[in-house]
C-alpha cells in the first residue's frame, strides 16, 4: 500500500472535509521550498506549509542544532525546573519584541498563546481589583485560533458556527479598510468609554484568515492609543505577521507612539519546525501576579511548555532570520510582490490585489459566494496542485506566503501560474 492509501484508512485532517477531499499527497522528504511526495514529483511550497516555514525545509542549521538537543536534554518539567534554551530563547527574543516585554510565557500553538493572553489580561484586572473589566474587544474578520477562547475572540462563521453557543461574548467593532477608519475609531471609543474592557486583541496590519485583508499601520496605532486612553489592554496577535512576514521583524514595529502590553507569537517562531507558541508580557502585569496571596497565581501550563527542543530550533531559527542574507531575502520577495500588483490588477476579474511584506494575495472575482466554502476554492487549489504548486486559497482568494529562501526564478513560476488562472478564468 502506498502512504496515501495508508493514510486514508487511519487519520483524519484538518479543515477537510474528508468524504469531498481528495486523498492526501504523501510527502515523504522535504528540501528548501520543495515538497517530494512519494512518487518522486515535486511541489514548491509556496504558503510555508500554513505560514510556519521561514527558512526552507529540512534546514542544516535547525536540524543540527536539534539533534545535538536531543542527546542532552528532551524534556524536562517547568515547574519548579528550567533549562538553558527556554532561559536563552526568552533572552534573546524579549529585546527584539516591540514594546517593553519583560517575560515570556511558552506554550504549544497559537491558539494556546492567545489562550494564556486572554487569561493574563482578565486576571490582571482581577487581581487589581478592577472586577467590572471583563469585557473583550476585537475586529470584525479576526481569526485567533481554534480553541474555546480563541473562537470566541474569533469572527463568527463556518469555523465556529457548531459552537457559537458555548463561544464569550465579545464586541467585534468594524474593520478599519481604507475610507472607513473613523467609524472603527468610533466604534471603539463608545465601547471603551463604559470603563469594562479588560482588553483589545488584534491582528496588527493584516488579517490572515479573513483573505489576508490589510489596514495602516496609522489607524492601528491610534486604535492601541485609545485603549491605553482608557486603561485598557491591547493584545497583539502577531501568530502570523512576526518573524519579517510583513517586511519587519514584527508588524507592530511599523507603530511610532504605541506598542501593545501582550504579544503572541507561533508559526515561524521555530523556524517551522516544532509546535511552540510565546505570549510576552510587560513587567507591569506580570507584577499583578506577584502576590503573598497564592489565588493571584496564573493556574495556566501545558505539559510540554519550554520544550528545550522546540526552544533550540526557536533559536536556531533565530540565528538565520537575523542574518543580514535572511534579512535582504525578505526585502528581496517583498519587493518582486510589488511589482506584480499592477500586473494582476489589470485583470478585470480581479476585486482587489493585496500586498504586505512578504504576503501578496488577490481576490478573484469569481461571480458566486465568496466565503471560505465557496467552489472557486477547490478549483484553484486543484489547479495550482496540477503545476505543482501549493497553495491553499482562502475561498476566492488566493495568496503567496514563501519561506525565505525562495528564488526569484521560483518566484515567477508561480507568479506566472497565478497569471495563467487569472486568463483561464477570464476567457471562461
Amino acid at each position: 500500500m502506498t502512504l496515501q492509501e495508508r493514510d486514508k484508512k487511519v487519520t483524519w485532517h484538518p479543515y477537510t472535509q474528508m468524504k469531498l477531499s481528495p486523498d492526501s499527497i504523501g510527502v515523504k522528504t522535504a528540501k528548501g521550498v520543495y515538497l517530494v511526495a512519494e512518487n518522486g514529483e515535486q511541489y514548491i511550497d509556496a504558503i510555508s506549509s500554513w505560514w510556519v516555514n521561514l527558512h526552507g525545509h529540512s534546514h542544516p542549521h535547525i536540524a543540527k542544532k536539534i539533534s545535538e538537543q536531543l542527546n542532552t536534554l528532551e524534556h524536562v518539567i517547568f515547574a519548579g525546573f528550567t533549562h538553558e534554551p527556554a532561559v536563552a530563547l526568552a533572552e534573546r527574543l524579549l529585546p527584539i519584541l516591540p514594546g517593553n516585554m519583560t517575560k515570556v510565557f511558552y506554550s504549544d500553538n497559537g491558539s494556546t498563546a492567545i489562550e494564556v493572553a486572554l487569561k493574563m489580561a482578565h486576571q490582571y484586572h482581577q487581581n487589581k481589583n478592577e472586577k467590572n473589566k471583563t469585557k473583550v474587544i476585537a475586529l470584525d474578520g479576526a481569526y485567533h485560533g481554534d480553541t474555546f477562547g480563541a473562537m470566541s475572540v474569533s469572527a463568527r462563521n463556518v469555523f465556529t458556527e457548531p459552537f457559537n453557543s458555548m463561544l464569550f461574548d465579545v464586541d467585534f467593532i468594524p474593520f478599519p479598510s481604507e475610507g472607513k477608519e473613523q467609524e472603527t475609531l468610533a466604534a471603539l471609543k463608545k465601547l471603551l468609554q463604559t470603563g469594562d474592557t479588560s482588553c483589545f486583541i488584534v491582528e496588527p496590519l493584516l488579517q490572515g484568515c479573513a483573505g489576508m485583508r490589510t489596514y495602516s499601520a496609522d489607524i492601528l496605532e491610534k486604535m492601541f492609543l485609545l485603549c491605553k486612553q482608557y486603561d485598557t489592554l491591547v493584545v497583539a496577535d502577531e501568530v502570523l505577521t512576526g518573524f519579517g512576514r510583513t517586511g519587519t521583524l514584527f508588524a507592530c514595529y511599523q507603530l511610532k507612539n504605541a506598542q501593545p502590553d501582550i504579544i503572541c507569537l507561533s508559526k515561524g517562531l521555530t523556524g517551522g519546525t516544532l509546535p511552540m507558541g510565546v505570549t510576552a508580557c510587560t513587567q507591569e502585569i506580570f507584577d499583578a501576579f506577584l502576590s503573598d496571596d497564592a489565588h493571584k497565581t496564573l493556574f495556566h501550563g501545558h505539559s510540554f511548555t519550554a520544550n528545550p527542543i522546540g526552544c533550540v530550533a526557536g533559536l536556531a531559527s533565530l540565528d538565520l532570520l537575523l542574518s543580514a542574507d535572511c534579512q535582504k531575502d525578505i526585502q528581496r520577495i517583498a519587493m518582486k510582490h510589488t511589482m506584480q500588483i499592477e500586473r494582476f490588477a489589470s485583470y478585470t476579474n480581479v476585486k482587489d490585489v493585496r500586498h504586505c511584506g512578504t504576503i501578496l494575495a488577490v481576490e478573484i472575482d469569481t461571480g458566486a459566494a465568496t466565503d471560505y466554502l465557496s467552489e472557486g476554492r477547490d478549483y484553484f487549489y486543484n489547479f495550482f496542485i496540477e503545476r505543482k504548486i501549493l497553495m491553499r486559497p482562502l475561498g476566492n482568494i488566493i495568496y503567496l506566503l514563501p519561506p525565505y529562501c525562495i528564488t526569484d526564478k521560483e518566484l515567477d513560476l508561480i507568479y506566472n501560474a497565478m497569471e495563467e488562472l487569472l486568463q483561464n478564468l477570464q476567457n471562461g
